[in-house]
């Protein structure tokens, strides 16, 4: 699928209306230098690459949640560049993420290898200059009405951590150092302890410069 769109302009949509994996891959791997999304209407979302500080806000995001994750051995981190397809259809991807190993177990071999049809348990996405807050706050929603127990959306503009749970109302925390996934299935037993996310290095990604 040819397409020239001026990075100022972005982000933006477009209808295109039902695709295969295959189909989306493809236009994935045609425009490298662009993200894209397709919500369950067929809609195609078209994002920018990060430029450098939000880059380096989404990997310190993933770096701290594979360390976790390693230690604890239920499940597997999962960065930007790992797609999921939603049971509404939508082909979403997170900043960061985090599954159940024993939920991919169950996914069928043909499906590993493509985009795994699963919304992750927890989701994190972390707020560029670029993305607009309502449509942000939609897709946190979208994650947790398609499956996810626990999702942050982070804004270093703001400096604020907003908090949304399956079947609750959406909390912001101001300012916070550090923000705690304290909810099933994160951790909180004998074996395995909450993921805590230290914030300090994403509200001043340059400070150890």
């Amino acid at each position: 699928m040819p397409m020239l769109i001026d990075e100022s302009h972005l982000p933006a949509m477009l209808t295109t209306g039902p695709m295969t994996d295959d189909q989306f891959l493809e236009l994935c791997m045609e425009h490298e230098d662009l993200r894209f999304e397709l919500t369950a209407d067929g809609e195609l979302i078209i994002h920018p690459v990060p430029h450098n500080l939000t880059a380096i806000r989404e990997e310190e995001l993933f770096l701290q949640l594979h360390a976790w994750a390693k230690n604890d051995g239920r499940g597997r981190a999962c960065s930007s560049n790992q797609w999921f397809t939603l049971p509404s259809g939508a082909r979403r991807v997170p900043d960061a993420a985090w599954v159940l190993k024993s939920r991919v177990a169950e996914l069928p071999p043909e499906a590993l290898n493509k985009y795994w049809p699963l919304c992750p348990d927890f989701v994190a996405e972390v707020r560029s200059q670029s993305d607009r807050l309502p449509v942000l706050r939609a897709k946190m929603e979208e994650w947790i009405a398609n499956g996810a127990q626990l999702g942050w959306l982070i804004d270093p503009e703001r400096r604020a951590v907003e908090v949304y749970r399956t079947g609750a109302t959406a909390v912001i925390i101001e300012s916070p150092d550090s923000v705690l996934a304290d909810a099933p299935p994160m951790g909180g037993s004998a074996v395995s302890i909450f993921f805590r996310l230290d914030l300090r290095p994403i509200w001043e990604p340059l400070a150890e410069l």
